[in-house]
């Protein structure tokens, strides 16, 4: 097959596969960008409707649950609409979702939009999808790929929180949404114009291969692929054991940290921009982390990772209410936590291969990436009810650092039977 002009722009300089790498990087930020937007407008939400903290993390959680859920569904969609056209109709569902929030006045529409729709539309940036794209592209490397690509999470962060809290303190809760739509708006057609189905198409192997690997388009409908997924992880312990750690790391990043840091913030007397700026001041942390984590996760084992990462990260929650809550308390967890937030996702990409085979990790991983965001989901809500009921997040940052220790010790049971790793292919 004779290369596209992309390919042929590209040949003798870089391999094609790291241009689809960026794309999906800057993908993934915009739809970072819509889900961190509900962090900054708990507050202008209450002042602007009465809602209370309970209702809008009632939004959120729904809307952390829905990603994870449906993250099965469109890895398996991938199988039969392919990897683009699946990532493109997220990318409208999350377009229509933000769009649509520009309007709401009561809490059933916070609920649809917030909650709904755009729970479901960020599954184009979910983990299922960042796997299918690595594994697709890439034949080496792909503990960095994964390391990078779970960094646009970082980078999102980053990029978008300050200016939406910014936004959202001077020109109300609506300039959020409007922001956001945008962003997504301006993603759509470079995906659509520069990602690929796969490296075939443009006449190339995958980065590192020597020989096209057979790939037969599924003939199952997404229900059947991610329902078989499901199936094989139930009888494994591995599966059990990466879904629950998984969704411990879900439950103390975006459902704990992500949701209510700013809120946590506000309560201590730091102003709701700056409580935003430490949030974002993660994502430096988080790139190096995420990066780095990727580079380490293909030259050591990932479970002894994963213990580390872990149990930093559960006395860092156990650690942080007992500080004063100052600028060098906060900066140093920022530091600390910042690192470790999303090092996760390598080395479990990387035993979700070893354990079930490159053909079927990307579905596999997104029932894990379910566990966590069900993690999330549970802390997002848990939290602001434990902040209702008690006046303070003592509560739930304890529960929260406690289960990351508890986590440290299920992950060195990972993968440890040779024989499901003899199945993987």
């Amino acid at each position: 097959m004779t290369p596209n002009p992309l390919a042929k722009l590209c040949s003798g300089r870089v391999h094609y596969a790291w241009v689809a790498l960026a794309v999906t990087f800057t993908m993934m930020l915009a739809v970072v960008g819509v889900r961190s937007a509900p962090g900054v407008m708990i507050v202008p939400l209450q002042r602007a409707f009465g809602w209370s903290v309970g209702t809008i993390s009632g939004a959120v959680s729904l809307n952390i649950l829905l990603m994870g859920l449906t993250g099965p569904f469109l890895t398996g969609l991938v199988e039969t609409i392919g990897l683009k056209r699946t990532i493109l109709l997220a990318m409208l569902v999350l377009l229509a979702g933000s769009l649509a929030s520009c309007f709401m006045t009561t809490p059933w529409q916070l609920y649809l939009t917030w909650g709904l729709m755009i729970g479901v539309g960020a599954g184009a940036g979910a983990v299922g999808l960042a796997a299918a794209v690595a594994n697709r592209w890439f034949a080496t490397r792909r503990g960095l790929v994964m390391g990078l690509l779970t960094a646009a999470n970082a980078a999102g962060q980053l990029i978008f929180l300050p200016v939406l809290a910014a936004l959202a303190q001077h020109h109300g809760w609506r300039s959020v949404s409007i922001t956001v739509t945008l962003a997504v708006a301006a993603m759509i057609p470079v995906v659509a114009l520069l990602l690929p189905e796969r490296p075939s198409d443009i006449g190339l192997l995958a980065f590192g291969a020597t020989e096209e690997p057979v790939s037969p388009r599924s003939s199952r409908n997404p229900f059947t692929a991610a329902i078989h997924g499901l199936r094989r992880g139930a009888g494994s312990l591995d599966f059990w054991l990466l879904a629950g750690s998984f969704s411990i790391c879900g439950l103390s990043t975006n459902g704990l940290i992500g949701t209510h840091l700013i809120a946590y913030c506000v309560d201590h007397g730091i102003p709701e921009v700056t409580g935003a700026s430490f949030l974002a001041s993660f994502g430096i942390f988080n790139m190096i982390g995420a990066t780095a984590s990727g580079w380490f996760t293909d030259r050591t084992n990932p479970r002894a990772l994963l213990f580390w990462y872990f149990g930093l990260r559960g006395l860092s929650l156990v650690i942080l209410p007992f500080t004063p809550f100052d600028m060098f308390s906060l900066s140093a967890f920022a530091l600390f936590y910042g690192l470790d937030w999303i090092a996760t996702v390598p080395p479990t990409f990387a035993l979700t291969n070893a354990v079930f085979g490159r053909k079927d990790a990307p579905v596999m991983m997104s029932w894990i990436y379910a566990g966590h965001q069900v993690g999330g989901a549970i802390a997002a809500v848990g939290a602001g009810a434990v902040r209702g009921l008690t006046g303070s997040y003592l509560l739930a940052f304890l529960t929260a650092g406690l289960a990351c220790l508890l986590a440290s010790l299920l992950v060195l049971r990972i993968a440890g039977a040779p024989a499901v790793v003899a199945a993987a292919e």
